[in-house]
């Protein structure tokens, strides 16, 4: 951008993220082209693994007519959709931090 030009919002905002990650030392911006495609691997396969949860469990709910049943059911998935995030989030550390 030219001196003369404001920026926008959202180039104010990406500048204050980019100074609080170098600030507190996250790293990001020194991630390697392997590391980037390494992470984008991860997320693809997180998402694919949560899209067929919830088409297990829609069919699933599809079959019960219970109500105790079916609240059995949704706390199962509900469970199962925090540990595939979680497995994501540490799998995305672990890449960050080079231990791909």
């Amino acid at each position: 951008m030219t001196k003369g030009t404001p920026k926008s919002a959202v180039d104010i905002v990406l500048e204050r993220l980019k100074r609080k990650d170098a600030e507190s030392g996250e790293p990001g911006a020194g991630l390697s082209d392997a590391q980037k495609a390494a992470l984008a691997e991860a997320r693809r396969h997180a998402e694919a693994r949560i899209a067929e949860r919830k088409i297990l469990h829609a069919s699933k709910l599809a079959t019960v007519l219970d109500p105790a049943d079916r609240l059995r059911l949704e706390d199962d998935h509900q469970r199962e959709l925090t540990r595939i995030a979680e497995d994501r989030d540490a799998a995305l550390d672990r890449i960050r931090r080079g231990g791909a």
